[in-house]
């Protein structure tokens, strides 16, 4: 990971770790570099950078000054205005922009806020880029064959213009109603929306399909943004469909490229739920290509299981959908995603997309005529304990070999009856432990062996 930019963007405390200045420079770099490269292979249209926002109240301050940056430099701001992430990466594609920017951090609360960036062909920002953004916040740019220490502004007719471009957010909805294999009349589903930029799309894109609708969290205000709310914080979501007698429900996160759902009977239904009843759709329909679903080294041991009973493959990668998506384009895989619920399918999407994620899982409960609880009921999850323990350094605690040792003991044990990750944060001094066994007794005894070990070398911040 960069300098500031890690595995979903630059993100942190708006004007604290993330300031107005950076987003400044982040617009000025792209403006300028989109420009030049434009020039360098004689193109002389103007660079078009399109942006959204979610519905933090910093978001529209990093609005202004990306804006601000990008015109300085002489490339045209086309604004979503608010929008959800995955709208941004559609758009970015299909309407041949030179790249995209997200304003959000996801599911994070409202004080913090991030800047996400998407190449023209709606995938996350090549990592060359990236660097050479962090290169010019730190005075340091190199690029071309020349330094930087400051970049030339546009001047005259060459400065950059804003566009409002609110009909592409609209072609986006469009596009989401059209993926509606089948009608939704009749059925009732739950919504929440967590206070977040999917509150002015997704109960259109239902009520187009004819659901009958139920919606909670829709009445962003700046500062509620998953304020116990979405899909970090389902229990309303759940207490919802329970009271309404609903069929399902869906929670989406603050930027809405995660889902996760509710079944009829108030369960949670996670990302790994997901990915099982539709790798099995996909597969019984001869369209799971490569006969793999890719997910992260986070999903549930019982999904593995399930996908060996089922025939089906898997693939397991770092967490994070960046990762995810990369496999899958390498490998031509159709379906992959987190337990947390970003999921990607490929033929609709180049990123998570949790309004696209819910109309996928109500297409399966139409198409096999059941419902959702059926529908997971042959996947048993097992238990798992997931401890974040702050440490010193991470990278030297996850590598002492007295740790290592006691999670060989702890494998042994375990068998193919569970397992056992330890792993180091990409964004925090954390070491996070997760096991998966048999009971929850099991998985607590075999997690307190790590952190005991942990303790007894000095790694722990009290």
């Amino acid at each position: 990971m960069g300098r500031y930019f890690g595995t979903d963007g630059f993100r942190g405390e708006a004007n604290v770790t993330l300031t107005a200045d950076h987003a400044y420079k982040v617009g000025r770099f792209l403006g300028w570099y989109f420009g030049e490269l434009k020039k360098r292979n004689g193109d002389k249209s103007t660079p078009k950078v399109v942006i959204g926002k979610d519905t933090r109240r910093s978001s529209y301050m990093f609005e202004y000054t990306l804006v601000a940056g990008l015109t300085a430099s002489g490339a045209d701001a086309y604004m979503l205005h608010v929008t959800t992430t995955p709208s941004v990466a559609h758009i970015a594609r299909v309407d041949e922009f030179d790249c995209g920017i997200m304003i959000s951090a996801s599911h994070n609360p409202y004080y913090d806020n991030g800047i996400k960036l998407i190449n023209s062909h709606g995938e996350k920002m090549e990592e060359d880029t990236i660097s050479l953004i962090e290169d010019y916040i730190d005075g340091k740019l190199n690029v071309f064959g020349n330094n930087y220490t400051e970049l030339p502004y546009a001047l005259r007719d060459k400065i950059g213009k804003t566009v409002d471009y609110a009909s592409g957010r609209n072609r986006y909805i469009g596009y989401l109603i059209s993926l509606g294999m089948y009608s939704f009349r009749g059925m009732k589903v739950g919504l929440d929306c967590a206070n977040g930029c999917s509150w002015n799309i997704a109960k259109s894109v239902f009520e187009a399909l004819g659901a009958t609708t139920y919606v909670i969290n829709a009445a962003p205000d700046g500062l509620n943004v998953n304020e116990n709310a979405g899909s970090t914080h389902i229990e309303g979501l759940q207490k919802l469909v329970k009271a309404k007698k609903l069929d399902v429900g869906f929670a989406y996160d603050g930027d809405a490229d995660r889902c996760l759902c509710v079944d009829e009977k108030g369960n949670v239904v996670t990302g790994d739920h997901i990915l099982y009843i539709y790798g099995l759709y996909m597969k019984d329909r001869g369209k799971l290509v490569t006969n793999t679903v890719v997910t992260t080294v986070m999903s549930n041991f019982g999904l593995y299981k399930a996908f060996d009973a089922a025939g089906i493959e898997y693939a397991k990668t770092p967490v994070g959908d960046k990762y995810v998506h990369d496999y899958m384009v390498k490998n031509g895989c159709r379906l992959g995603g987190e337990q947390s619920g970003h999921i990607i399918f490929s033929k609709y999407a180049t990123t998570g997309d949790g309004i696209l994620t819910s109309l996928k899982v109500m297409e399966v409960i139409l198409a096999r005529k059941t419902s959702l609880s059926k529908l997971v009921e042959p996947l048993k999850i097992y238990p798992q304990v997931l401890l974040n323990i702050r440490v010193k350094d991470k990278d030297a605690a996850q590598e002492d070999k007295d740790v290592l040792a006691v999670v060989k003991r702890v494998e042994e044990k375990l068998g193919n009856k569970g397992r056992i990750l330890v792993r180091a944060s990409g964004t925090e001094p954390l070491v996070r432990i997760m096991v998966e066994a048999e009971s929850k007794k099991l998985c607590n005894s075999y997690a307190k062996d790590v952190v005991e070990v942990l303790k007894k070398n000095g790694h722990t911040l009290n």
